[in-house]
């Protein structure tokens, strides 16, 4: 990625922002202050701000990035999984397996830098709010077409269903931050998709 002016030289936005995302992800975003960010991407705070902004302008940035490399599993899962029962399958599984990465700080760092936003950056609690609400519609949307396709069961409430998954998912990713290993979370995999019947395991048609 292209470098921008900073502290009379260039530096490496994609690197920058790698480093800006463990900050936030380890710290959450109320936790993460200016001069840790500018500690930890080496730049100084008027590179940042011309760069970014400001903080919120390089936590969004440090998201986007997220989504494009360590967390992009979720976005691969939805793209590459047609149907609904093989999706929640793989994300969860997928879940168990990227939240427990030791060489993150663990968890979604969308989720878990959303703990403890104060009413003075309600703004970015609503924006991280509105991208995990917007997984858990998309499932739903998921569920409703395989239904109306004949390929899961009529007893299945997409909304509900949806929202159990997202419930599991966040409390997936809070877990792996308090130290539940990959093994314990596939368990809790397991038996959310035993949960689910037979259908989640096959599909009525593919």
């Amino acid at each position: 990625m292209a470098g921008v002016p900073g502290q009379g030289r260039k530096f490496d936005v994609g690197t920058a922002l790698e480093q800006a995302m463990f900050a936030f992800w380890e710290h959450g975003y109320e936790g993460t202050s200016v001069s840790k960010l500018t500690s930890a991407m080496h730049i100084n705070p008027p590179s940042l701000y011309g760069a970014f902004g400001g903080k919120e302008g390089v936590f969004f940035a440090a998201v986007e990035h997220y989504l494009a490399t360590r967390g992009d599993f979720m976005n691969r899962a939805f793209s590459e999984e047609p149907h609904a029962a093989k999706l929640i399958s793989r994300l969860l599984y997928d879940a168990a397996s990227h939240y427990t990465d030791e060489s993150c700080p663990g968890g979604c760092l969308i989720i878990s830098s959303a703990v403890s936003v104060t009413d003075a950056n309600q703004g970015v609690a609503d924006r991280l709010r509105d991208m995990r609400n917007a997984n858990v519609a998309l499932l739903s949307e998921r569920i409703t077409a395989d239904i109306a396709d004949g390929v899961l069961p009529t007893s299945w409430d997409p909304i509900e269903i949806s929202e159990y998954i997202g419930v599991i998912i966040q409390g997936m990713s809070q877990r792996a931050r308090d130290g539940a290993t990959r093994a314990q979370l596939e368990r809790v995999a397991d038996r959310t998709v035993a949960s689910l019947g037979a259908a989640a395991a096959t599909p009525l048609r593919t």
